[in-house]
């Protein structure tokens, strides 16, 4: 993606403690830990730019000493990073996830300083390699070939400000944006572009490879929601284009012959709108956004129903088993006759 960065590999220790006192039972102070803290106008590229050494080493604890006995912790230190980080250790281990702001975990923990336990002498701190790996969120992902119009309807329904132009590829970096509804409802919106194999196809074609794509990336995007829009309405010959594509959808095994195997999807993606518009006129934009509120609207009831009913049915089996554990009345009432 260019000058782009979602990931960041990361050398941290905490400090170590400071030395005990052994004539008078000082002890020594704890050395600083090392945190990842979340916070808003950060990115990874800012980060590796302030640091380029990626190189994180927290205080060290104080000595104890006859002016205090009990010596000061070693000071803190802080990675700044931003929102929607995973954390993994070197083995692939996440650690954790800091996707609020002033979010904090720790990766690196400070030794102890010298005290009984220890023989006076102090502890050195945690090291650790740690794997900082951007996740980025959306509600709705616009996939399509290069040069599909991606980023001029990016533009035309959210705030974003994509790069346009008319080659292929003219966006080298994820772009994100916002969508914003009278009642105040946010959604964003993330771009995801796929690879281009032919200069030319039918959008029957495409929407077949973008399917087949989907399923050899990630079977499970299949299942999700799906809207088509059918970008370029502004064009020549657009309107009957666009009949004869509909023809197709609506009978898509009648012409599944005139394509070769390895194109073929074993499932395709069921669009639960169709919308013809153009990025350039704005054709059809306030439609495609009323539906995408719609279609996210049924999205997350299903969610909240299906985790209603799995809560209610939870709570219906831990009542059973709860119920099941108590001693019937007959069963009471019978070993009460036996011990007469």
């Amino acid at each position: 993606y260019g000058d782009f960065i979602d990931n960041l590999r990361l050398f941290t220790r905490g400090g170590s403690g400071g030395m005990g006192y052994p004539r008078l039972g000082g002890e020594g102070g704890k050395g600083g830990d090392v945190w990842v803290v979340a916070h808003n106008k950060m990115t990874l590229k800012q980060l590796k730019n302030k640091y380029p050494q990626k190189r994180f080493v927290a205080g060290e604890g104080a000595n104890s000493r006859v002016s205090a006995l009990k010596g000061s912790k070693g000071k803190d230190c802080e990675i700044p990073v931003p929102l929607g980080i995973s954390i993994t250790d070197e083995n692939g281990k996440i650690i954790g996830e800091l996707n609020k702001e002033k979010d904090r975990i720790l990766v690196a923990e400070g030794g102890l300083g010298g005290k009984l336990l220890t023989n006076f002498l102090p502890l050195k701190g945690q090291k650790r390699v740690i794997h900082l790996d951007l996740k980025l969120i959306a509600d709705i992902g616009l996939v399509g070939f290069p040069n599909a119009g991606k980023s001029s309807l990016l533009s035309k329904i959210s705030h974003a400000k994509p790069a346009i132009a008319d080659y292929a590829f003219t966006t080298l970096k994820p772009e994100l944006g916002k969508i914003m509804y009278n009642d105040f409802k946010q959604v964003d919106v993330s771009g995801f572009q796929l690879s281009s194999q032919t200069q030319y196809r039918t959008a029957f074609e495409t929407i077949l490879l973008l399917s087949k794509e989907l399923e050899l990336y990630r079977e499970e995007l299949q299942t999700k929601p799906a809207l088509l829009a059918v970008n370029k309405m502004d064009l020549p010959d657009a309107q009957d284009k666009f009949h004869v594509l509909m023809n197709q959808l609506q009978n898509p095994k009648d012409f599944l012959h005139l394509f070769e195997k390895n194109v073929i999807p074993e499932r395709t993606v069921e669009f639960q709108h169709i919308i013809p518009i153009s990025a350039v006129t704005g054709e059809g934009i306030g439609e495609l956004k009323n539906c995408i509120r719609k279609s996210l609207d049924e999205h997350t009831n299903q969610e909240n129903d299906a985790y209603h009913k799995k809560q209610l049915l939870n709570l219906r089996i831990s009542n059973t088993i709860s119920y099941s554990e108590l001693p019937s009345k007959n069963a009471v009432t019978s070993a009460r006759i036996d011990i007469t």
